[in-house]
């Protein structure tokens, strides 16, 4: 026969602190989860922003012209908007999975530190405020910082005389 012994009083006053203390450090460690996941995917973002305004650069100095204008000028510019408008067709097409992003190319008839080459800049914006990743928790909205907007830019420079 085995004898029950009755419980201590100091055993009895214990019994309940586990599920208190659980419950005061869930809170710590929900906020630090909730901010490594939202983190997480706005760099995952910004660095799918930055690979596509980089590819679309590529597809810039990649892009082949068809056709001729009058004269060497005009054709210039024409394939100088052409390659913008390739690059950003290449750029968004990497940017699918973020929707709202926008593309916005800008050419220039030349490059400010080199005034001889011709530019092409490539500049992806995505509106995290308006349509955030990770849905903003009630009560931690204001508690963690994160951008109103993630914005990818490249740019890349052609020979006047490649560009036709």
């Amino acid at each position: 026969m085995t004898a029950v012994r009755p419980v201590s009083g100091m055993r009895r006053r214990q019994r309940g602190a586990t599920a208190i203390e659980f419950a005061m450090v869930l809170p710590v460690f929900f906020l630090i989860l909730y901010a490594i996941i939202t983190y997480g995917m706005i760099f995952a973002a910004q660095q799918n922003l930055t690979l596509a305004a980089t590819e679309g650069a590529r597809a810039a100095l990649n892009y082949q012209q068809v056709g001729a204008a009058a004269s060497v000028q005009a054709a210039q510019q024409a394939a100088l908007a052409a390659r913008a408008q390739a690059a950003c067709t290449a750029a968004t097409n990497l940017t699918t999975w973020l929707k709202g992003s926008t593309c916005s190319p800008t050419q220039q008839g030349s490059c400010s530190y080199d005034p001889t080459m011709l530019c092409v800049q490539i500049t992806l914006t995505y509106p995290y405020s308006q349509s955030p990743l990770i849905p903003p928790f009630p009560l931690l909205g204001s508690l963690l910082p994160v951008p109103s907007t993630l914005t990818g830019t490249a740019m890349v420079q052609i020979s006047p005389v490649n560009i036709i």
